[in-house]
């Protein structure tokens, strides 16, 4: 038996054939446009969503050297946030998706902050008031799509996130859903109760009836068209990207986090039952609901991960490939007291300073470009720390940490990264644990894997890194990653 992943990202959309292990055999991919109408502006045109999620999935089963009938299921993960408006009547959306991204909802969401709501929404949702998420974005839609009010009042309009769109074209229109991780991230679904908020939705003014049905992140969906790829096949698991992330990497206890690092990274620790309200501005949200019981997370981003290897490459031209970065930071001894803060797009959480700039310390005629890119790695392992140590302190206990994305592939970078949080890091064999999170959910929707944790565990061959620096040196440099970290905050931003 096989499962597909349809995986629709920011930048292209994937699909990926596993086998009954929850191994990959084979995927298929291709570029998103990204359109861009002005500034704070960025959209997706749905129709290109959902024609590359046909070509993918259709190119990924025939390079499989499968047909429709050998899939038994279908698992969707998406980029979160990212929201669509479109007839149901017809299909046809109204207007190109609002990308999550997107700030053209600041406006709305200053207006609810200065009128005193954002403590409620904060309460319910365990998100923070800003235009990141869904609310805002399906609010200005309704308000400048000419014919938004007048097909929901007519009872006409569906809403949601991209996967809640992909659902209902999968379906030829016989199912508008969604699941609760998704859900958690619209800034309208009360997280406690399991359920849209009547209140958001009118603070919001969007019409509860256009929102999908929410469900398990398990479970069975509907069926994708026969007409589609051949068969009818069951579609049986949904979750946000770092969601599927999470239940990929097998981060199934409380306790266990995982940290995907692109360009930049966002870290989610499993919280199991208790949804822990931050007081050091992280995001409270759904890891994944099973048979009707949410499990909870406590979520963290840091703006500049990968994006700091990027700027060694575009920006200052010391490196050609980002894995010279491993040897190049193995060539020195230390990193001759020199750190980089990497706030080239401000700081995330847990400091929120959108206003701070990048800054660099401590270099002198010695310092070389290995030193450049050892503190660009460093900084970003400095980072991973502090947002972990905030999570601490909101009352999740970290026991270990599993990382993926592009920059876990580099073997001095996970090392350091053991050594500075003092606990286990894995790296699993395939880095790419957002599909294989919606496959696994899609399989345990069919009781293919009735035991996800057991096969989240199953891959044998990944590598695990140790703390190797004795407690004077982490100090040391803790210390000096802190001491440039309140230089760079003290500094006037770049408007002052």
């Amino acid at each position: 038996m096989h499962v597909i992943a349809i995986d629709q990202g920011t930048t292209s959309t994937r699909a990926i054939v596993f086998d009954s292990h929850a191994n990959p055999l084979a995927s298929a991919q291709i570029e998103l446009p990204q359109h861009y109408p002005q500034s704070g502006w960025v959209e997706h045109d749905p129709e290109d969503i959902w024609r590359d999620t046909l070509a993918t999935v259709q190119r990924a089963i025939a390079s499989a050297g499968l047909t429709a009938a050998d899939i038994a299921a279908i698992g969707i993960t998406n980029q979160r946030e990212t929201s669509v408006i479109w007839d149901r009547q017809t299909g046809r959306p109204l207007h190109k998706a609002i990308v999550w991204q997107d700030r053209r909802g600041e406006p709305l969401c200053e207006t609810l902050r200065d009128a005193g709501h954002e403590p409620m929404i904060r309460q319910r949702t365990g998100l923070l008031l800003d235009p990141y998420f869904s609310a805002s974005k399906l609010a200005w839609l309704l308000r400048h799509v000419p014919e938004a009010r007048a097909l929901a009042n007519a009872g006409r309009l569906a809403m949601g996130t991209i996967d809640s769109f992909l659902l209902w074209r999968l379906t030829g229109g016989q199912v508008h859903a969604t699941d609760a991780t998704n859900a958690s991230r619209t800034m309208l679904f009360d997280i406690h109760r399991q359920r849209w908020c009547p209140d958001l939705c009118a603070l919001f003014d969007i019409p509860i009836d256009a929102l999908p049905q929410v469900h398990d992140s398990a479970g069975l969906f509907g069926h994708a068209d026969a007409e589609l790829f051949g068969a009818a096949i069951p579609i049986a698991g949904v979750a946000g990207d770092q969601q599927a992330a999470l239940v990929g990497q097998g981060c199934l206890a409380p306790g266990h986090a995982k940290a995907t690092y692109g360009t930049g990274c966002f870290t989610l620790v499993n919280t199991g039952a208790r949804a822990l309200q931050s007081s050091n501005r992280l995001l409270t949200t759904i890891a994944y609901r099973l048979k009707g019981e949410p499990v909870y997370a406590l979520e963290g981003s840091i703006f500049v991960a990968g994006a700091a290897i990027k700027w060694l490459r575009d920006g200052l031209g010391i490196i050609t490939h980002a894995s010279q970065t491993n040897d190049m930071a193995t060539a020195v001894e230390s990193n001759g007291g020199m750190y980089l803060v990497p706030a080239f797009v401000g700081l995330g959480a847990p400091h929120w300073r959108a206003d701070v700039r990048a800054l660099i310390t401590g270099m002198t005629l010695g310092t070389s470009a290995a030193h450049v890119a050892r503190a660009a790695l460093e900084s970003i392992a400095y980072q991973t720390h502090d947002l972990l140590a905030a999570m601490h302190m909101d009352g999740a206990e970290l026991t270990r940490l599993k990382v993926d994305g592009g920059m876990a592939a580099n073997d001095w970078f996970c090392g350091f990264l053991a050594s500075i949080l003092q606990n286990e890091v894995v790296r699993p064999a395939m880095l790419e644990s957002t599909a294989r999170g919606a496959a696994l959910l899609a399989g345990h929707g069919i009781g293919l894997w009735p035991d996800m944790a057991a096969v989240g565990e199953s891959q044998a061959s990944a590598q695990h890194f140790r703390s190797t620096m004795d407690a004077p040196e982490r100090q040391q440099l803790l210390a000096g990653w802190q001491s440039a970290l309140q230089q760079a905050l003290m500094r006037p931003s770049a408007h002052q």
